[in-house]
């Protein structure tokens, strides 16, 4: 059940990047073709207003298809039309004229041209795949001259169609830490919530071994008396001296110890947790925009630490993301809000990278056409994009191997 849960989360984050996407580019006057959740082929689709919904039977990513990204060049008809043209070379007229249009530029004469080709293939015995074809190419070629086409659009249009995809997940982060905030994990209480019995290297907690219980309150560190935001730092100092921890229990202080707080990757630790309390509307989302700001500076430093072992060590694909999300779900609800808006915030970092297919790339894109006030050669975004598309599918490789390494 919580693999489930976790993949329903993944998708719900993928639907949101996408809602900003969609939602942003109607808003602009950009009119988006299809909308998925998952990568096809679809397993439940719908159309309404000219746009296709779907569902993906693959459940790693989305899309949103806005008409006419690319100026239009004659290899879109070579690659649509030319399967036709070859079982009907009586086409080859009318197709030659849609090449020559879209050659010279003169984009106002492409859609006549579109109809004279489409009106010749009328009576023509064309196989199913070759039929296709020349629909989808129809379709992507009038997209493209037409007055929603992306390419056309003035540059603050585009930069937000893109832009709204990584700020939707940003947004969402930002949401799912002040709810956390307000439900309980605002400000720590010196009460203790739960004692974990060993850690993941199966050694026995110092806590468990003491004695300390759920409900103990804590007084003192070392006959010191603490605050309840003291208590994580004493025991992280300590470095491994013994501690003896006071608490208050059924209203008698007992002393519990000493013991030697065990290290761990994130310090030392004796293995328990304290109880929270919620904070006030906005100091809780003060919070979570100073925490927002604190993850994301990790994840571009993580970034950037991938080209050392340690830091492609950090990589997980969806699989190991998935995982880390089951986890959540079985240490509690709070756990698992808090590490969907980590994923959230991740997704929306990865994605404004400087790469092709990704939307940062295609911001950069964007804002070098803006100052350069003409497009750049359609030579160009392929080319860049297949460096994009190598280096994404490697980090996808490395975090797979990572998540098998860690199954196994």
């Amino acid at each position: 059940m919580s693999i489930f849960i976790a993949i329903v989360g993944l998708l719900f984050l993928i639907l949101v990047h996408e809602s900003g996407h969609f939602f942003a580019s109607l808003a602009v006057g950009l009119r988006p073709r299809r909308f998925f959740v998952g990568f096809p082929p679809a397993i439940a689709k719908f159309k309404r207003n000219d746009i296709e919904y779907a569902i993906g039977a693959i459940p790693l990513g989305g899309f949103v298809t806005i008409p006419g990204m690319h100026r239009p060049v004659p290899h879109d008809a070579e690659r649509r039309f030319q399967r036709a043209v070859e079982e009907a070379p009586g086409l080859a007229g009318p197709y030659e004229r849609v090449k020559h249009a879209l050659e010279s530029g003169r984009f106002e004469t492409v859609g006549p041209a579109l109809d004279d080709f489409e009106q010749a293939i009328e009576g023509k015995q064309l196989s199913p795949a070759a039929t296709s074809s020349v629909q989808k190419g129809l379709d992507e070629l009038r997209d493209a001259v037409g007055p929603y086409a992306y390419w056309k659009a003035p540059t603050w249009k585009r930069f937000v169609a893109i832009a709204a995809g990584p700020g939707a997940n940003i947004a969402l982060a930002i949401v799912l830490f002040t709810i956390l905030f307000m439900t309980g994990s605002g400000r720590a209480t010196p009460t203790v919530a739960e004692v974990t019995q060993k850690f993941a290297d199966d050694v026995t907690t110092p806590a468990y071994r003491i004695g300390l219980q759920a409900g103990d309150r804590i007084v003192a560190i070392n006959v010191e008396r603490v605050e309840a935001d003291e208590i994580a730092d004493r025991i992280a100092d300590s470095e491994g001296r013994p501690l003896v921890i006071t608490v208050v229990r059924n209203g008698e202080e007992l002393m519990l110890g000493p013991v030697r707080a065990f290290e761990t990757e994130i310090g030392y630790r004796l293995g328990f947790g304290l109880e929270g309390e919620g904070l006030p509307p906005l100091e809780a989302a003060a919070r979570a925009f100073e925490v927002t700001g604190i993850i994301s500076k990790e994840i571009v430093l993580g970034i950037g630490r991938l080209v050392t072992p340690e830091g492609r060590e950090q990589v997980s694909s969806p699989i190991g993301i998935t995982q880390a999300s089951s986890d959540a779900v079985e240490r509690g609800i709070a756990n698992y809000v808090a590490i969907l808006g980590f994923i959230s915030l991740s997704l929306a970092l990865l994605n404004l990278l400087p790469l092709l297919p990704l939307d940062g790339g295609h911001l950069v894109f964007v804002l070098i056409e803006g100052a350069r006030g003409r497009y750049l050669k359609r030579e160009i975004y392929e080319r860049v994009s297949w460096v994009g598309v190598v280096l994404v599918l490697l980090l996808v490789f490395v975090g797979l191997s990572n998540d098998v390494g860690r199954l196994s």
